[in-house]
């Protein structure tokens, strides 16, 4: 995997505001918010896509879903509820290379997302 934008940030070479870390996951206020809450939780291990992924992830993925969780739950907005997407490749609309699940939530979310 090449050095992405979350790889610096990870290794606190760029700044973003960092809402959440432990030994295994990162996540990050999204610089480009599309709701009042857009938190971005990444793994501290480089994982390109969702198609890289191993049975030896399965931890890995579901930390990364815990901490979205409890995030949502320690900042009030769980109970009216929220969206996880990680999106994969191109025209899935993944932008870095670096796996990431977008927290979104603080609105009201529509369906189909686009």
């Amino acid at each position: 995997m090449s050095d992405t934008l979350f790889s610096k940030i990870i290794r606190r070479e760029i700044p973003a505001d960092i809402v959440y870390e432990d030994e295994d996951v990162l996540a990050f206020r999204d610089i480009n918010p599309q709701a009042p809450q857009h938190v971005l939780f990444i793994p501290r291990k480089p994982v390109a896509t969702l198609n890289d992924l191993g049975e030896d992830d399965a931890l890995l993925i579901g930390r990364l879903v815990l901490a979205a969780t409890a995030y949502a739950k320690a900042q009030g907005f769980a109970e009216s509820g929220y969206r996880c997407v990680i999106n994969c490749n191109g025209d899935g609309g993944q932008s870095v290379y670096h796996l990431h699940l977008h927290l979104l939530g603080g609105r009201r979310l529509s369906w189909p997302p686009g």
